[in-house]
């Protein structure tokens, strides 16, 4: 059968022929993961995950390519994915390692780390270096606008919204602890 007829079978729900597919493809995949990812686990993890997706999304493809090269586009799009999950998990571990510090420094100095800090440090530099200028060092919007070269109504903005993520990310804090007193309370 040859590979335009598997393809209008696979779409029926043939699995033969979805297997007939993955074993023509298969090997060409994961050579081409092999050598964008240069890690074989990482690439035979990747194939798997391409023809799961290409299971689910085989009613999309339309047969202006080759099937092959449908697959390669998955196939980047689940890597570069994963790099960018991969990237924000480095980034959310170093900002924590960097938090864990600061709190020990501080603490060590018999100086305080409180939730607001914590919350503080969550937020994105565009919202935290605002609320820091205004808040701890009591600059007015203007003034932060220069500094950051930027409107002092998206000083304000930035300032809100900030403040407003704070206020949220203190709350579900204040829930966890009442959970967890209320948790141990109860035993």
């Amino acid at each position: 059968m040859e590979e335009k007829d598997l393809i209008v079978s696979a779409k029926r729900g043939d699995q033969l022929a979805f297997a007939m597919l993955f074993k023509n493809n298969y090997p060409f995949l994961v050579k081409y993961l092999i050598k964008i990812t240069m890690n074989p686990d990482a690439a035979e993890e990747l194939a798997q995950e391409t023809m799961a997706k290409c299971v689910e999304k085989i009613g999309l493809f339309n047969g202006k390519s080759k099937f092959s090269s449908w697959l390669i586009t998955i196939a980047t799009n689940l890597y570069i994915d994963q790099k960018r999950k991969s990237k924000r998990e480095k980034s959310w571990k170093a900002q924590e390692e960097v938090f864990r510090r600061m709190k020990w420094h501080l603490e060590s100095r018999n100086e305080e780390w409180n939730d607001a800090l914590s919350a503080l440090g969550k937020l994105k530099d565009e919202m935290r270096i605002p609320i820091v200028l205004k808040h701890y060092y009591g600059y007015s919007y203007e003034e932060i606008g220069k500094m950051m070269n930027i409107s002092s109504g998206t000083v304000k903005s930035r300032v809100h919204n900030g403040i407003m993520s704070v206020r949220e990310e203190l709350k579900l804090h204040g829930e966890q602890e009442s959970a967890a007193a209320g948790t141990r309370s109860s035993r």
